[in-house]
């Protein structure tokens, strides 16, 4: 095959992408050179990035070029590319995706563990992008945005005038580049928590369609996984029709044999963002399918019933009203601490402290405990993330999963020769515990039981959402299903329940507030 000529852009981060595919092509014997062509993106430095991704104002004078025989490939970032091609064009290869996860830099003296993101109170964020915006308004409504622009060391370089107290970036970018940023707080979020852009974290390679000879050659470079995935993102964007100045973020990963997708959308920046999550076997019909669950004449629950107390300015609550539905919410529980005064000396030799609940978490810490300063925290889910924060500790390890086997095994893998110390309830189920290995040393701390309220009025929500065994039980022992009620269980533990019961219901992917939405923008009403 002749020496070829990728077309790139300059900035260091697609010359960066142009280069590694140079490196792979040279790795299948193939040469190529670099060609960087100037897009209209580059030129436009007075428009969010959000007018720009995603409506082929980085990619137009790339695909030009390919058509006139001056290039033979393109590399593009993937979520540049709009999602219908130009006659005579087509995607050859999608090499493996990078990681979607987005990073928060955030400078040291704006740091607030206590608060969610660790960002203080009204901190000032630079980002571009409105699905930025709005899914970090939706999360702490006290944030200020401004407009970020510029490429990754130049937006870096902004934080690190102090222009911004912290401003959001694409993980996949800072590790390609191999930029030090250990100067600032690293706050990184998952993309089933930060839903990403869709295609994030993906490059793409673009040729001529009548190229057959190049296609082949490139199949080596091509992860059909990869491509599958991101096809999903695409389709999703390409149906709303909106172009990537929506505040669309869509995600999908293929898990044991199922593919999950995370989407949030929101009508303008300033709007809090609808969230929802599917699970399917295929992808033919999903992406039709999740579009089909944002449409506003859908029929959505009413009322939900929420067996805790949701408070005023909580992340759920916020999301349910956004779409005028009533929330019913009440402890059928009480909690009463059984420890009053903690000895100290268990704690002088402890690794891990694991916590399985919130209320663990708030009982634990008001004994006032004198803790190592090796001690790691690790926590069941976000809403005891959220929890350690408040008394100004991160958690080295939360469990996002629902499943709570889950969880166990993935923390189990991370505490081999370690003292684990577990404050919890008296009645806990310890499923965490039975699943460590046989040389770690458990250390077991009752400090809190429950009762279970009697008299338990009925619901007449069209969803009820239960967040622990407890609450199943003080709730059914004096009440009945009505028709047409669907439920929600927190937890795997919660929903054993249920399937004792012969009940249908949906466990959310993440026991906290964000998958809780979710699953309620899920749920079909009949």
């Amino acid at each position: 095959m002749k020496k070829l000529t990728i077309g790139t852009r300059g900035s260091e981060l697609a010359l960066w992408q142009a280069n590694h595919i140079q490196s792979e092509l040279a790795a299948i014997g193939i040469e190529a050179e670099i060609k960087i062509i100037k897009t209209q993106g580059d030129k436009i430095l007075n428009l969010c990035l959000d007018k720009l991704e995603g409506k082929g104002f980085f990619t137009k004078e790339l695909e030009e070029e390919l058509l006139a025989g001056t290039i033979d490939l393109a590399v593009h970032c993937l979520k540049d590319l709009p999602t219908n091609h130009p006659a005579g064009l087509t995607i050859a290869a999608i090499p493996t995706r990078e990681e979607a996860t987005e990073y928060l830099l955030i400078l040291k003296d704006c740091v607030d563990v206590s608060q969610k993101l660790s960002l203080k109170k009204g901190a000032m964020v630079g980002t571009s992008s409105n699905r930025r915006k709005a899914q970090l308004l939706g999360l702490r409504s006290d944030l200020e945005i401004e407009d970020l622009r510029g490429n990754v060391p130049t937006r870096i370089q902004k934080l690190r005038d102090e222009n911004y107290d912290a401003i959001m970036l694409a993980k996949a970018g800072i590790k390609r580049l191999g930029l030090d940023v250990s100067e600032f707080h690293i706050e990184e979020l998952e993309p089933t928590e930060f839903v990403p852009a869709p295609a994030q974290g993906a490059l793409a390679i673009q040729i001529r369609e009548n190229d057959h000879e190049l296609f082949d050659a490139l199949q080596k470079l091509h992860d059909p996984a990869t491509a599958e995935e991101v096809g999903v993102e695409r389709k999703v964007l390409n149906i709303f029709e909106g172009g990537c100045h929506m505040p669309l973020g869509c995600y999908c990963k293929k898990e044991d044999g199922q593919f999950e997708v995370w989407t949030s959308k929101a009508e303008t920046a300033d709007d809090f963002p609808e969230r929802l999550f599917l699970r399917s076997e295929t992808t033919e019909g999903l992406a039709e399918k999740i579009v089909a669950k944002f449409d506003k004449e859908r029929k959505k629950p009413a009322k939900v019933f929420i067996s805790r107390e949701i408070g005023e300015h909580s992340y759920f609550r916020k999301a349910l009203e956004s779409n005028n539905i009533e929330i019913e919410g009440r402890s059928l529980i009480r909690t009463f601490p059984i420890v009053t005064v903690l000895d100290q000396f268990i704690l002088k030799n402890i690794d891990w402290i694991f916590f399985s609940s919130r209320n663990s978490v708030e009982y634990f810490f008001n004994l006032k405990p004198q803790l190592p300063k090796k001690t790691q925290f690790g926590v069941v889910g976000r809403g005891s993330e959220d929890a350690l924060r408040k008394f100004g500790h991160f958690a080295d390890f939360v469990g996002t999963s629902g499943d709570i086997s889950e969880v166990a095994e993935d923390f189990a893998k991370l505490v081999s020769g370690k003292n684990v110390l577990f404050p919890r309830a008296q009645d806990s189920l310890q499923s965490i515990q039975k699943s460590l290995p046989a040389d770690a040393k458990i250390i077991d701390l009752p400090i809190y039981e429950t009762v279970i309220e009697e008299n338990i009025d009925q619901s007449y929500a069209d969803v009820l959402i239960f967040t622990s065994p407890s609450n199943v039980d003080a709730y059914f022992a004096d009440n009945l299903l009505e028709p047409g009620q669907q439920v929600i269980a927190i937890g795997n533990s919660t929903g054993k329940k249920f399937d004792e019961m012969g009940v249908k219901y949906v466990l959310p992917y993440s026991p906290d507030e964000i998958g809780l939405s979710e699953a309620v923008f899920g749920i079909e009403i009949r």
